[in-house]
């Protein structure tokens, strides 16, 4: 008599299947908006604190340790001047202090609104972006870092 092996069949599938869990109840609206209630009151409050203590006068921040090490600026410079320009509606300070950065607060906002429609409407919300799209960002970030650095660049600085 030939034996059913665990797992394919006979005895064991059986007493697995009778054994598993029973489905989970379904999660309130409450529930489902934790994490994004969550996510975006965490958001919220770096930037109420960053709009509240200017970047702009010294000693509120530390400095950028690439940039006081050589001199250079990385591609997050001017990026806590340019939300707090954006806390207090200055676009144009914002874009100057930072482009990428506002883009950067921009997609959030969007991806943060999809995120929330998604979970109202009882649908998984899944941030799987391409790797040539990734690949792009990077290489447009590079771009923005040399350029900003480079004598001509000047108008990229913070």
């Amino acid at each position: 008599m030939r034996r059913a092996r665990p797992g394919r069949g006979g005895h064991n599938a059986r007493v697995n299947a009778a054994s598993s869990p029973p489905a989970t109840p379904r999660r309130t609206r409450a529930a489902r908006l934790a994490v994004p209630a969550g996510v975006l009151a965490a958001v919220a409050g770096a930037f109420a604190h960053v709009a509240a203590v200017d970047p702009n006068e010294p000693g509120h921040y530390p400095a950028c340790p690439l940039l006081r090490l050589t001199g250079l600026y990385c591609p997050g410079c001017g990026g806590l001047r340019s939300a707090h320009a954006v806390a207090h509606g200055d676009l144009p300070a914002a874009l100057q202090a930072n482009a990428p950065a506002v883009l950067g607060y921009a997609a959030f906002a969007v991806l943060w609104t999809v995120w929330v429609v998604r979970v109202l409407r009882d649908r998984p919300f899944r941030l799987d972006p391409p790797p040539l799209l990734m690949w792009s960002l990077g290489a447009l970030l590079l771009v923005f870092t040399v350029v900003r650095n480079l004598p001509f660049g000047g108008w990229l600085h913070p």
